[in-house]
């Protein structure tokens, strides 16, 4: 395998004048594609717009059962302790 089969192509470029006129469909693309897009000004990149990655915000219930204890009264631990740091002691 060659390394040039890793590297992706780089962004589409757009202005910032085009992306405020077409952003609706610039963010389904991005979306659609999973492809970056740079919104630039004045031929400067500003900003990225890239896909949202849904993985990152699944969580998986119940990965800790029976691997940590909450105390029966965790309500109550250090009450003592934390009146004394407001009220100065």
């Amino acid at each position: 395998m060659s390394q040039s089969q890793f590297i992706s192509p780089p962004p589409e470029i757009i202005n910032i004048h085009e992306a405020k006129t077409h952003l609706s469909r610039i963010v389904e693309e991005v979306k659609t594609y999973g492809k970056p897009v740079i919104i630039a000004k004045a031929g400067k990149p500003q900003v990225q717009i890239t896909p949202l990655q849904t993985e990152f915000y699944k969580r998986q219930m119940g990965t800790l059962k029976n691997q940590i204890r909450v105390p029966d009264d965790f309500d109550t631990m250090f009450a003592d302790e934390i009146v004394q740091m407001f009220e100065g002691a």
